[in-house]
């Protein structure tokens, strides 16, 4: 398994992120754990998380496999997340001080450790000022519960304004950004990792696959989530490009996947892919994709079938 940095900081995290939203969800606990176990016996290293997945218990499946064996917590970069609504009263949501103190403590609970490395903001609050966010999480830096914040999905602008007063604080501020990121979906190349490349910010895609549009679909619509009617209109909306996109996978002899994954590591501003497995099979097939390196040929015949938006701003829209 190959390291990295997490942006401008020292903490190094594995080239794959193992996402969890499927625990609890699609993937009974007792069927979670060995994928969890494997991820470790392959060196992954850095999980993610988020309090809202499966009303928590996808936190409570991560903490019940920590709980299984005590060493394991410091073999890991343990992530999750606040804002969503977590229950029916007022403040049992987005980024008030109040909310931020339940929130974490609530998901230490579940997560049964004394401590969260990154703490993520999963969508920005455009009603809460910058000024009581940063102090909530200075105190929770403070006390020990937290190492450090990081965004997801977030706006260029929104990263730099909060960096900018995270400066003014002297606060270390963001660490990284979380955002969809795919073939299919090239958008944050315009403005979000321009501005996480500027301020050294760790980028953590999710979704490298398109939901499973990535995966081979054509062959196989109905497997999994891509049975769902949303992805069958994707796959009407897109079908002439998934010809193109999954022929070239079969001339190059590789599971379309595969090259979806290695497609976004390839990319240098980004820090480590999140992938979502099902089963230990599933895992073992992503980390094959770590092998897979994609030449310049290779690299342009996929731009043409899934363009992007032409650059960065603005001399993708302007001069």
């Amino acid at each position: 398994m190959e390291y990295t940095d997490l942006g401008r900081i020292g903490l190094r995290v594995s080239r794959l992120c193992l996402g969890t939203v499927n625990f609890g969800m699609h993937v009974p606990e007792e069927d979670s754990f060995p994928v969890l176990n494997r991820a470790r016996e392959q060196g992954i290293n850095f999980f993610d998380t988020a309090n809202a997945y499966n009303k928590g218990l996808t936190e409570t499946i991560i903490g019940n496999w920590l709980a299984q064996d005590r060493s394991r917590r410091d073999q890991i970069v343990l992530a999750t997340k606040l804002y969503s609504q977590t229950g029916d009263g007022p403040n049992d949501g987005r980024l008030s001080a109040y909310h931020m103190r339940r929130a974490c403590e609530d998901s230490l609970r579940r997560l049964q450790t004394d401590h969260i490395d990154l703490y993520q903001m999963h969508h920005i609050d455009r009603q809460t000022p910058w000024e009581e966010i940063w102090g909530g999480m200075e105190q929770l830096v403070q006390a020990g519960k937290i190492l450090y914040v990081g965004s997801s999905n977030f706006a260029a602008w929104h990263i730099a304004q909060a960096q900018g007063l995270a400066v003014q604080r002297n606060f270390l501020g963001l660490v990284s950004e979380q955002s969809v990121y795919n073939l299919r979906n090239r958008m944050i190349e315009l403005e979000v990792l321009p501005c996480c490349r500027a301020l050294g910010l760790g980028v953590i895609p999710y979704s490298p696959m398109g939901g499973g549009l990535l995966c081979g679909v054509l062959d196989n619509p109905s497997t999994g989530r891509r049975g769902g009617e949303s992805t069958r209109q994707a796959i009407d909306t897109y079908r002439t490009q998934l010809q193109a996109y999954e022929h070239l996978c079969q001339s190059l002899g590789q599971r379309p996947a595969d090259v979806a994954l290695a497609w976004v590591r390839n990319n240098p501003d980004i820090t480590t892919p999140i992938i979502g497995p099902r089963t230990v099979e599933q895992l073992d097939q992503n980390l094959s994709a770590l092998e897979l390196s994609l030449d310049d040929e290779t690299l342009a015949r996929l731009d043409k079938i899934w363009p992007g938006p032409g650059g960065e701003a603005p001399e993708a829209y302007a001069w």
